[in-house]
Order: structure tokens, then sequence, then C-alpha cells
């Protein structure tokens, strides 16, 4: 594993960039690299022929996506376009981009799909390259939950299998972190991958984060909380434990100035663009 020297702030741009370009596509990380993003967060899934797919819910979603001729993906039966049961082949046919969303005003229209993760690795390494940038860093987060496994993904040990067999993820080295809610796939990467970087994400305000790290065995490099619930004292906590602290989802530049201010080591953001006008 190569060892690249850390960022000394973390500026992420959240599904690539979500407020500018259709979120977890490929055009949205090379935006988000262009409007000032050092990593990149996306989200992956398990399809049913085990490929692993860069897409935020577990199924397609209809407020962004669209069947492969452009209809709408009906609501009731969303569950039958869960990524877990369908192969790569079917899913890379969905149209994500061309439907407006009216939650992104700001969102580029166009035309893409849902790449696997491989080929986002391989699109943004070519293209850092090409253009003479410092590589970036990759914050992968895995979905999965112990209600769903089996039906939206496979238990944790075979997701880590299906995972760390994507060829080009060990080779980026200390550039890939890889986070989740779920404590469980993170215990299975400590205990078999302990040189990859590992986050804890959490949105729970009533929850105690010493607790919390206590109960998921080992010290993570990460803990990435809810930007409302990023507190001096949760911060001193973590930075007493060496642990970083990179709050989500942060959309105003006055919010991430503030942030920064207290101490927090990155911002996750879906405007990378605001990251020049908080300062940094």
């Amino acid at each position: 594993m190569t060892a690249h020297q850390l960022p000394s702030f973390y500026k992420v741009g959240h599904r690539g960039t979500r407020g500018l370009m259709p979120e977890n596509t490929i055009p949205s990380m090379i935006k988000a690299i262009e409007t000032g993003a050092n990593t990149i967060e996306f989200d992956v899934h398990i399809t049913k022929d085990g490929q692993v797919v860069v897409y935020h819910d577990a199924s397609f979603n209809p407020a962004y996506t669209t069947m492969p001729d452009g209809a709408e993906i009906p609501t009731a039966s969303r569950a039958d376009y869960t990524f877990y049961k369908m192969d790569y082949s079917r899913i890379r046919q969905f149209v994500i981009g061309e439907k407006p969303y009216p939650e992104f005003p700001q969102q580029q229209r166009i035309k893409s799909y849902a790449p696997l993760l491989s080929e986002m690795i391989d699109s943004v390494e070519t293209y850092t390259k090409a253009h003479h940038l410092a590589p970036v860093f990759y914050l992968l987060e895995i979905k999965s939950s112990a209600k769903t496994d089996g039906t939206e993904q496979p238990a944790p040990e075979e997701y880590i299998d299906k995972l760390m067999a994507v060829k080009n993820m060990l080779p980026l080295g200390n550039r890939l972190i890889i986070q989740s809610f779920d404590a469980r796939p993170l215990q299975v990467l400590h205990r078999r991958y302990p040189a990859v970087t590992l986050g804890f994400l959490t949105y729970d305000k009533e929850v105690n984060p010493a607790k919390q790290l206590d109960l998921l065995g080992f010290t993570p490099q990460f803990y990435n909380p809810f930007y409302q619930f990023t507190t001096p004292a949760l911060l001193t906590l973590c930075h007493s434990r060496k642990i970083q602290v990179v709050p989500w989802t942060v959309q105003e530049a006055a919010e991430m100035k503030k942030l920064k201010e207290m101490g927090v080591d990155g911002i996750i953001s879906d405007y990378p663009v605001r990251f020049a006008e908080a300062g940094f």
C-alpha cells in the first residue's frame, strides 16, 4: 500500500458534488475535483452478480433515476429494482440525471448511469493524472444494516470479500477511507485489512460517542457525525484518542467556517465549490 501525504484539511465532495451534478456518477466526481474537493465521497452496493456498484440507496430512487427508456420508475414497485436482485448489465441501463431534481435546482441535467466502483476509480485516476492534479482521497461508504442482510446486501464477511476483490482499491493505499453507520463491516475490515483507514459514521444526538467507540471494539481513524451534532466536547474526546472528525453534510460557507474554527479535520458538502468561499 502506498503512503501519500494526508490532507491538512479534508475537503470532501458529497456523492461527488450533488449540488451541481447528478449524484454518485463519474461526472459528479470529476466536477467535485474541478471545484475544490481533495476527497470524493460515494456509496456502494453489491449486485446480484457480485459486482460493486456506486449508488446511494439500495434500489433505484425515482426522484432522480428513470427507466432505460426514460419512463418513470413506479414507486410502488421500487423494491423490484434493488441492486442485490439485479445483475450489473441491467443496472447500467437505467438513466441518472435527465430528470429535474427540485431539491438541487443548480444540478446540471445530463444523461448518466450508476458506475461500477472499479470504473469510477479508473476514471478519476485518469482525470487527475491527465490534468496534473494531486491524487484525490476516496471516502467510500458501505451501505448495510443487520435488518437487510440477505435482502439488500450480503452478510458482512461476504460483503467485504466482494468489496475488497475490486482490484484497484488496495493500490490506493492511504487514499482509501472506508466508512459506515454499520459497525459490523468495519469490524471485519479492521480484523482482515488492518492497514485500511476506517471511519465510523453517526447520526444520533443522544448517543454517547465514548460508549459507541468502545462498542466498536477498536479505534477508527475517523468519527464522522452529522454536522449539527458536532461539539467542542466531541472534538476533544476524539482528538484525545487520535481520531479525526469530518462532519456531514455542510452546505453553507458560514457554517463551514464555524466548524473549521471549532477544530474539525474536514467538511463533507454537496457544494465543494463553496470551500473557497469559506476560506479553505
